[in-house]
């Protein structure tokens, strides 16, 4: 299970939600591209929303009624694909927003992919594992009709994994007949691929490697602190490390660590396994949030939560490169602050889109039945991360804009070609 992002923008002057503040980054690049107003209207509407009644009979005996969401955004590139994810505070707008961000991301890493979400306002860390099965196999039935290996594909998310994907994929087969194209994210053994557990990590730390070079410079010997050690944080530790990097800093929920010298991440991992926390890992000082996002180090890596970096905590931030992990751990006037300072953040939906790229690998082998090792998912994955990082490195030059703006304006003008070519 990941970590919860709350989908709430907010700063002095104005309270964003979700689909607010992506609208927001919309228009900021459809007006440098001098977008039609009607393409715009077609970009930002949602082609399709769900919302079901989910009943599910409890442990208890009881029957609690649960509020599901499918959004799918758009799909002029290719069939919708989005992650699902439970989580109490799941609603429509924040599906919205996540929707058109997979839109965007999709087109981005030029996967041939359209843009959907999900989820169900539920607490899955309260349920049974007998609940969630039941839950997730009635959110599927309900949903089925507008689900599909080419119509629309879901994903784990935030709340849900491989066991969730396994689950919903069995209840879409026993009505259409064996269909491992389906979903993503399931486990190896019913169809998953090799590299995708570990993909939205080794895409982050491929992004940040390709930043390096496009400088002169390398990834070998620069600091690093990590907020989160779910799934994406722990696994940029990892390949941080592994690449000759310094983790100097991470935290999780429950607390954090910090040694200026850098962390033994492999240690890290085994404590983390047997406490489920980094806190009290020995060798190392205690760290919280807040300080760790204004350490002195080369890159920041938000891979938790979002919402993170706000416009009172952004001036105090030293690293010159943010990688965001996370889904908008950026707030937008927060976001200005920074590339008025000269800090370079790439963005959410080009440095964390390694796990839909190896989801797009993982379909490609289900529609034909022939799997890939690990060294060719990851070779494939560099391959797609590094040339849609020097995609958006040129345009933001070219633009001189931040690389936020420019890897909108290159999705949008992506899916933009791709509406105006299928016509009305």
């Amino acid at each position: 299970m990941t970590t919860r992002t709350t989908g709430r923008y907010k700063s002095s002057t104005h309270r964003y939600n979700a689909y607010e503040a992506v609208n927001e980054l919309f228009d900021k690049a459809a007006d440098r591209l001098n977008m039609a107003e009607e393409l715009r209207q077609i970009l930002k509407t949602p082609f399709r929303e769900i919302e079901v009644a989910v009943p599910v009979r409890m442990d208890s005996g009881k029957i609690h009624v649960y509020a599901g969401f499918r959004v799918q955004h758009n799909g002029a590139r290719g069939p919708w694909k989005g992650g699902i994810r439970y989580h109490p505070e799941v609603d429509k707008d924040e599906v919205r927003a996540l929707a058109s961000l997979m839109s965007w991301k999709t087109a981005l890493i030029d996967v041939p992919f359209g843009g959907a979400k999900g989820g169900v306002a539920c607490d899955p860390m309260n349920m049974s594992m007998t609940e969630l099965e039941r839950l997730t196999r009635k959110f599927t039935a309900r949903i089925a009709i507008v689900l599909g290996p080419h119509r629309d594909i879901p994903a784990p998310d935030m709340g849900t994994d491989g066991q969730v994907m396994a689950w919903l994929m069995d209840e879409y087969s026993s009505r259409r007949g064996y269909s491992p194209g389906v979903v993503t994210g399931k486990p190896v053994s019913l169809g998953g691929s090799q590299g995708r557990i570990t993909a939205t990590a080794y895409g982050v730390i491929t992004v940040a490697d390709a930043f390096y070079k496009s400088r002169g410079d390398k990834l070998e010997g620069k600091t690093a602190a990590i907020q989160g050690f779910g799934n994406v944080g722990s696994y940029c530790a990892h390949f941080w490390h592994e690449r000759g990097g310094k983790v100097v800093a991470i935290t999780d929920v429950k607390g954090g660590v910090y040694n200026e010298k850098g962390l033994d991440v492999p240690a890290l991992f085994d404590w983390f396994k047997e406490k489920r926390t980094v806190a009290g890992f020995p060798g190392a000082d205690v760290m919280n949030n807040q300080d760790l996002l204004a350490l002195p180090v080369d890159c920041l890596i938000p891979a938790a939560i979002g919402d993170v970096i706000t416009p009172d905590n952004c001036t105090h931030i030293k690293a010159p490169l943010i990688v965001e992990g996370a889904n908008h751990p950026t707030m937008p006037e927060a976001d200005e602050e920074l590339h008025e300072r000269g800090i370079t953040v790439i963005p959410d939906i080009l440095a964390n889109a390694g796990g839909v790229t190896v989801s797009y690998f993982e379909w490609s082998q289900n529609l034909t039945q022939f799997y890939w090792d690990e060294d060719r998912v990851n070779q494939e994955l560099d391959r797609k991360m590094r040339k849609a990082f020097m995609d958006v490195h040129t345009l933001a030059r070219q633009e001189k804009c931040s690389k936020r703006t420019a890897a909108m304006m290159l999705a949008l003008k992506r899916v933009g070609e791709a509406e105006q070519q299928r016509g009305n």
